[in-house]
């Protein structure tokens, strides 16, 4: 028996060539991308350790739990770490950067979160950037959730090393990932004996025997369907526009925020300003008497295929998450999840508005 997933011409070097342009496109970045074959996380430790070791003094900017994790990672190279943390119901600002630069001046890696899908938190980029390039240290950045909801840009923002994912905004595979690594990373990496080699980890083996030898020949088999995924989610953010799929996003979110505070109950948004809410998830903070895991259960009863999911930790008591993201990034999705939390709101004693909320997640999309 045939099959179409399975009886696949293998994925030439050209082809694996052309869709690591298309991603660089995507970015409006001249550095080199390297496809990694595996979730965004692959990258983004194989980043932090390549360019990391005990000669570095990072600033590690925290808003939220991947900020923990990049902590763990730089630590664990042996690298001096001041976490910069600020509350998940916020951004952290170019001024608290261009702060912790002015106390610890010897800081030469900055590794930030661009968005924060668990908490749903942005964080501005650009600003922070020209920090960081005043100051001459190396840029680390996970654009994973940002990446097609809003803006990336790392050629512009002074960005080294950008690791973004297909899986969210971009609506495609989870399965391969990439990263954008600028002349002065490869440096750091070439002078860093700990860098990894000869390991899924390393971004240097990709270097040296991948974009130095003319992308003729591939490391090893790639993930032929992820990357055919993500050759075709890249086809079709090109068909209608990168703009037009941020813009769908940034209208998500909008709705998403102004839906909630018509609709009552108790739900407002956790993330206080919206300037500081992140496009790819909106955050929601439940009433003290209503468990947030509970009423995320509750809601999705009715449907289970609504966005919807409890913070994460210490959060799953007090944060809802709205998932706007990829393909769930459109009006009817917005208006369906909120309706479900009312329902739910409903089974808990308190007074909701679901008409309110739907009028004010249509007047809120047409703007």
């Amino acid at each position: 028996m045939t099959n179409p997933f399975l009886d696949l011409t293998p994925l030439s070097a050209d082809r694996f060539a052309s869709i690591e342009d298309r991603v660089a496109r995507l970015l409006a970045t001249e550095q080199d991308v390297v496809i990694t074959q595996g979730e965004a996380l692959l990258p983004l430790e194989g980043a932090i350790r390549g360019t990391a070791g005990p000669g570095t003094t990072a600033l590690n900017v925290i808003t939220g739990p991947y900020g923990q994790t990049f902590g763990t990672w730089l630590r664990d190279c042996g690298a001096t770490v001041y976490d910069l943390s600020v509350p998940y119901h916020t951004a952290v600002t170019a001024d608290q950067v261009r702060d912790a630069f002015a106390e610890h001046p010897e800081i030469d890696f900055v590794s930030l979160v661009h968005a924060e899908a668990a908490t749903g938190n942005t964080n501005p980029v650009a600003e922070i950037g020209e920090v960081v390039r005043e100051r001459g240290a190396l840029f680390y950045l996970d654009a994973v959730a940002s990446v097609g909801a809003e803006p990336v840009l790392p050629d512009a923002w002074g960005v080294d090393l950008c690791v973004i994912g297909a899986q969210k905004a971009m609506g495609g595979p989870a399965g391969v990932s990439a990263v954008s690594v600028s002349e002065r990373a490869w440096a750091r990496m070439v002078a860093n004996p700990q860098a990894p080699r000869r390991s899924y980890l390393s971004l240097l083996d990709w270097k040296e025997r991948w974009i130095d030898g003319g992308r003729k020949a591939l490391l090893h088999a790639p993930a032929q369907l992820e990357m055919l995924a993500l050759e075709a989610c890249l086809e079709r953010i090109e068909a209608v526009g990168p703009d037009a799929v941020m813009d769908r996003h940034r209208r998500a979110a909008a709705a998403t925020r102004a839906g909630a505070l018509a609709l009552g109950g108790g739900l407002e948004p956790y993330v206080h300003k919206a300037s500081e809410a992140a496009p790819v998830a909106t955050t929601l903070r439940t009433p003290s008497d209503v468990d947030a895991s509970d009423l995320v259960a509750r809601a999705l009863e009715s449907d289970p295929a609504l966005p919807l999911a409890a913070g994460g930790g210490q959060l799953a008591k007090e944060m809802i998450r709205v998932n706007h993201y990829g393909a769930d990034a459109a009006q009817d999705v917005v208006e369906a999840a909120l309706t479900a939390l009312g329902v739910a709101l409903t089974g808990h004693g308190a007074t909701v508005d679901v008409a309110a909320a739907r009028q004010a997640v249509t007047e809120a999309w047409q703007r």
